[in-house]
């Protein structure tokens, strides 16, 4: 599904063009082609020896994203990974190993850095408006209904998703709070699979202690109905910002009001506050996949690395990993992970 966003967003820029798409199921493939008016294959290495390709955008399921991905690098192509760059560390390095002997670039999609509440907030991060950091938390409270599990046979399963509501739906947002809070020192977490009929979790909650000594929360589920707001919020001893859906609904800063009085001073929500711009969720996701492919050609042109490297990626996949595995043996678990993680044991999260 994801492949429309990145055929979509190619589509949109002015310096690239969409020249082929492949899928190992034929239909799917030529439905997908005709629809852009591109060649179809359902030969990746096909599709590789093409010399005027020059960019591949792997968008299978999660699990296979590094063995299509450095298959595509050993081709001297470029590469865009969509979330997750894998589900294991192991093949994470790999890919990105492959890049580097390879001399070609990678990028790992994390559109939602793009939002412009995102980038106001990391803009105030740079500018040490936020003083010391005390809080970062993500709530991420989403509904998915069975049929979404069932409608793909790779979804919600530890070897093609890499778990669940935490690793598909929550990871943007892990990325997103560790780019804002720094690295990550420590986590202890709880995982459950409450309303769903699947092997992997769709509540996940975690304590997470940063390396600069502030505190945060992890808060992810697909069981929520109807689903809510994603949530990122950030908070320090000069001010606090926090973002819904990529649009800032808190903006409070001491350098701008000045200090409260001895009690603090409570901020009503539920209201938009500034800087914020008024958008369409779907349009949001596309002008961000838009915008982070655009930085990736442009990493091309002038031989830098993208916003989002193979290595920032790596990042939010380390720590869902080692949500994952303080879940499973119910203690803290200090990062970095000691070896190359796999994804976590076949059992079922905890049902209450």
């Amino acid at each position: 599904m994801i492949a429309s966003s990145h055929a979509r967003a190619v589509a949109g820029l002015p310096n690239a063009r969409l020249r082929a798409i492949a899928d190992v199921a034929a239909e799917a493939a030529q439905r997908r082609a005709a629809e852009f008016g591109v060649d179809a294959y359902t030969d990746l290495g096909e599709l590789l020896r093409r010399p005027d390709i020059d960019v591949v955008s792997v968008c299978v399921p999660s699990g296979l994203h590094a063995e299509v991905a450095v298959q595509a690098a050993e081709a001297g192509k470029h590469v865009i990974v969509e979330k997750p760059i894998d589900v294991s560390l192991e093949a994470a390095d790999r890919l990105i190993a492959t890049c580097r002997r390879r001399g070609v670039k990678l990028a790992v999609i994390s559109q939602h850095r793009f939002d412009p509440g995102i980038q106001a907030m990391r803009a105030a991060l740079d500018a040490g408006r936020f003083g010391r950091l005390v809080l970062g938390d993500v709530i991420v409270k989403w509904y998915r209904t069975g049929a979404y599990y069932s409608s793909a046979g790779w979804r919600g399963t530890w070897e093609l998703d890499g778990g669940g509501a935490l690793m598909n739906q929550g990871i943007h947002w892990v990325d997103v709070l560790q780019w804002m809070m720094g690295p990550v020192d420590r986590v202890v977490a709880r995982c459950s699979m409450i309303a769903h009929d699947i092997p992997v979790e769709d509540v996940a909650l975690a304590l997470v202690t940063f390396r600069s000594g502030a505190l945060g929360t992890i808060e992810v589920s697909t069981a929520v109905y109807p689903g809510l707001p994603e949530r990122i919020e950030i908070s320090g001893t000069g001010g606090t910002a926090v973002v819904e859906m990529g649009e800032v609904v808190i903006w409070e800063f001491k350098d701008e009001k000045g200090e409260v009085g001895p009690y603090g001073a409570k901020v009503r929500t539920g209201r938009r506050a500034e800087p914020a711009t008024s958008r369409d969720p779907a349009a949001a996701q596309l002008a961000g996949h838009r915008t982070q492919i655009a930085d990736f050609l442009q990493a091309i042109a002038d031989d830098r690395d993208p916003l989002v490297t193979g290595e920032e990626s790596r990042k939010p996949l380390e720590i869902i990993l080692a949500v994952y595995e303080s879940a499973r043996t119910g203690r803290e678990v200090t990062l970095p992970l000691v070896a190359p993680s796999k994804p976590p044991a076949r059992e079922r999260p905890t049902r209450p």
